[in-house]
């Protein structure tokens, strides 16, 4: 497995929002990160089943009993957690961005706020 370099690369400026609530459009894209990742996964196990139909290969017992190495485990869990960085991008997004925007003088402004009321 070669390695890989990961530039992160997140759109900058506002997102257009679909629901009154903010969090809504987040989970919606949760949800629809999780179906093409199922459609992905669904058509691969089509192609995998038609091949083993033409071959006449049954293949549930050795499906079954198939132990995974070392190496291919590690590979299945890079997968999970790039997976996982799609679903939780916008949430990561938005956190940045929460994050760029908190500053010592707002910090201090908020303090100020509070005091006064």
């Amino acid at each position: 497995m070669s390695a890989q370099v990961k530039v992160r690369r997140d759109a900058r400026g506002k997102r257009p929002q679909f629901y009154n609530d903010p969090a809504n459009d987040t989970l919606m894209s949760m949800v629809m990160v999780l179906a093409s990742e199922l459609c992905v996964t669904r058509d691969r196990l089509d192609t995998i089943e038609r091949i083993a139909d033409e071959k006449n290969l049954i293949l549930q017992r050795e499906i079954d009993m198939f132990e995974l190495d070392q190496e291919a485990l590690a590979e299945r869990e890079q997968r999970r957690q790039d997976f996982m960085d799609r679903m939780f991008y916008l949430l990561r997004k938005d956190i940045s961005e929460l994050k760029e925007q908190d500053t010592g003088e707002r910090y201090a402004q908020t303090l100020d706020d509070i005091a006064k009321n």
